[in-house]
Order: structure tokens, then sequence, then C-alpha cells
């Protein structure tokens, strides 16, 4: 038996048996990657397990596999698992009291970024964090060490549709407030202490057009300086304590 690489992600399950059965049993799987053209071993069986419980599923070149397992025999497959198990939503709002704070993120692809969100949104009492399936970071080893054990703390759902997502919530009547740097109105301006879902973007692009089209509200930051915008995180952590802010009453 071949020995672990030392460089291989302490995520990552190698071969087609460990794959199998971390589905099987239901352990949190982010993503699988395979070799297409593997018809042994039962390849396709996996792949539809996979896609069954909603694992994003991707094809890849042998030497991506062979690069990432080091010196072990992967079978044409690996998968990264998550480091802590997903949340349902209806049990975030379930768990959240009358007035629910949920933060939704729009492609954060950024470990360190959704590791530094994950312990601000501890701290400002958030209900729970909604992620995509696609497009985004997951709950990686290196996202549970920036969240300095936040991770623990903040259910973390993630979803296939974040539009979808954002008018379910409406549903539930939450007031849906996206970040945007074209935003009319700042953020201490606009009513933050009811039920709330707080939407900030990614790093490059930030909103989608369609997500931002679903918000109730966009709203800024002011930028005083030169430079015009902010690091997610940090933009995310500032409208979360504004929400803590109007939320004590002061």
């Amino acid at each position: 038996m071949k020995d672990r690489g030392k460089d291989i992600p302490d995520n990552l399950l190698v071969g087609r048996n460990p794959v199998r059965e971390a589905l099987k049993s239901g352990r949190p799987v982010d993503k699988l990657l395979y070799v297409q053209g593997e018809k042994t071993g039962g390849t396709g069986d996996i792949i539809k397990l996979a896609r069954e419980k909603g694992v994003p599923v991707q094809i890849v070149d042998r030497s991506r596999l062979d690069a990432l397992s080091g010196n072990m025999k992967h079978q044409g497959m690996v998968a990264f698992t998550a480091a802590r198990e997903y949340a349902d939503i209806d049990d975030i709002l379930d768990g959240a009291g009358e007035t629910p704070f949920l933060l939704l993120l729009d492609e954060i692809n950024d470990p360190h970024n959704l590791g530094a969100i994950l312990r601000t949104a501890d701290a400002a009492g958030v209900s729970g964090v909604i992620i995509p399936r696609r497009r985004s970071v997951s709950l990686t080893p290196a996202v549970a060490r920036v969240s300095a054990g936040a991770v623990e703390y903040v259910p973390v759902a993630r979803v296939s549709n974040l539009v979808q997502t954002i008018e379910k919530l409406k549903e539930r009547g939450l007031w849906v407030v996206g970040a945007d740097a074209g935003a009319p109105d700042l953020h201490w301006k606009a009513r933050l202490d009811g039920p709330l879902a707080l939407v900030v973007g990614g790093e490059d692009k930030g909103l989608g057009r369609l997500v931002k089209e679903k918000c109730d509200l966009l709203v800024k930051l002011p930028m005083l300086g030169s430079i015009g915008s902010l690091n997610a995180s940090v933009a995310a952590a500032v409208i979360m304590f504004e929400v803590v802010r109007q939320r004590s009453g002061k």
C-alpha cells in the first residue's frame, strides 16, 4: 500500500471506494472530480449517487488528479469533503426566533474571506450563512482555520440557486438587503433591525445581476479615500455590526 503523500489536502478522498463510502454514509462532500472514460469499478454509479445528493461533479484531466493525489492510486476519481456538515435553511430559520439575521454570500471564492466572514458572523449574532454550491469556496479546512472555530457555531447552508433562495426568504418574511458599491443609499440609513437577509458579493464582481434585482434594497458603504471598494469580509463586517447597532437600539 502506498503512503499518503505529505502534500495531499486533509479533506481529499482518493480513489473510488473512499468516495463511494463517504457518499453512502452521508458525509458532507463538497465536490467530486473524475477522469472521463473510466468505466470500471462502478464509476458511473458513484457519479449518479453524487448527483442525487447534490454534490457538484467535474470532469478533469488525469494529470490534475495525479497532482492532487501525490503517490496514491486515485483510480480516476477523488472528492473533497467539507470541514463541517451543512445546515438546512428551514432549520436555520426555525431556530432563529422572531428576527432572523441571515447572511447570503454571492460567489465568495477566497477561503480567507469566507473564514473571516464566519468569524465576524458569530460575533454579530448571525443566525446562519448561505452560500451557492457552485462558483463559491466551500467549508474547507482553510476556511475552518481562518474562522478561528466559528465554523462550529455558525450554521452554513449550501444552495443550488441563490436567486430562488432569496425568493424563499422573502416568502418567510425577511427583508433582503444587498451590499453594492453603486447603490444610492448608505448602509446606516437603511432599516436593518427586522427579519433580515444581508447579501454580500464576491471579491471581483460583487453581486450578480439577477441577485441584485431580487434584493428589496441596495446599500453602499461610504468610501472617502482613493480606493473604491473594500475586501468582501471587511465590507460584510461593517454592515453586520450596523445591524447589531440598530438592533441594540443605539
